[in-house]
């Protein structure tokens, strides 16, 4: 029987997902890879039949833009999977999960539960072509359709999250900046769903909105005939970490310096507000 075709997103922000995956895939082609994801090319093939040359082109060009320090965080985020799991959470939730594919390629045990959330025409996309794969993970991996802006947390208990169970909550980029209104309330949502023990990182990055590169990603997400959403803010909240604390995680900064020295990517950053807040659940 023939596979349904994946339906491309060519703009939105399901577009990010498929820069990424260009990321990943250029990544997974390197003799000194850091991580390898098999799938990440299938994604990208799928992908570029819906774009048009030129607009492919200039997904591939911010992908370019975006390749050292995305790489890099796709890597670390893979060695908090293997912490987490360490650390005894038995379930780990994708914020926004885009055409991650770690249930797949990480050799996850068999008994963790991760549950990928995200928006429909994300998932349009991403379970055909890996359908036409036949891609078989090695954990019980969960859809969760749904929209973080909107009521995802009736949706991810309905899929059978067990808020008793310690949970790694992954984000990687979904949330950006906490100071926004709705991102904090998913932070106060995933807070309320967390038994003790549970994990979560927020990112802290120090970026001007208006560089070029950003307001190429905007214009992309956006779509050619949309004006692009105004820019996110340039600083970091200072008080995210005195927030964390006060509603029920501990925290500690990790410098992206640090994080990244034993990787021997050229990537260090001259500021040292730049980096990971990590938070376990008290």
């Amino acid at each position: 029987m023939t596979e349904p075709a994946a339906t491309v997103p060519v703009d939105g922000v399901a577009v990010t997902a498929i820069g990424v995956a260009v990321i990943r895939a250029r990544e997974s082609e390197r003799d000194d890879r850091l991580y390898d994801d098999p799938q990440a090319k299938d994604f990208v093939a799928a992908a570029r039949r819906g774009f048009d040359p030129e607009r492919w082109a200039r997904m591939e060009a911010l992908a370019d833009q975006f390749y050292d320090g995305r790489t890099l965080g796709v890597r670390l985020i893979d060695d908090r999977f293997r912490e987490a799991i360490a650390a005894g959470c038995g379930q780990i939730v994708v914020l926004g999960a885009g055409l991650d594919t770690r249930a797949y390629r990480l050799g996850l045990p068999s008994t963790l539960h991760v549950y990928e959330i995200d928006l429909p025409e994300l998932f349009a996309f991403k379970e055909p072509v890996l359908a036409a794969l036949a891609a078989t993970p090695t954990c019980h991996r969960h859809v969760v359709i749904a929209d973080l802006r909107e009521n995802w947390r009736k949706t991810l208990l309905d899929t059978g999250f067990d808020p008793a169970i310690p949970t790694y909550w992954v984000d990687e980029g979904a949330l950006g900046y906490l100071d926004q209104d709705w991102n904090r309330q998913v932070v106060l949502t995933l807070t309320e769903l967390s038994a003790p023990g549970s994990r979560f990182g927020a990112g802290r990055m120090v970026i001007d909105p208006e560089a070029p590169q950003y307001r190429d990603l905007r214009r992309l997400v956006a779509g050619d005939d949309t004006p692009a959403a105004p820019p996110a803010p340039p600083t970091p909240d200072p008080d995210i970490e005195h927030w964390l604390n006060t509603i029920g995680w501990a925290t500690e900064f990790r410098p992206w310096n640090d994080m990244v020295a034993h990787l021997g990517r050229p990537t260090t950053l001259s500021d040292p507000r730049i980096g990971s807040i990590a938070a376990i659940r008290r």
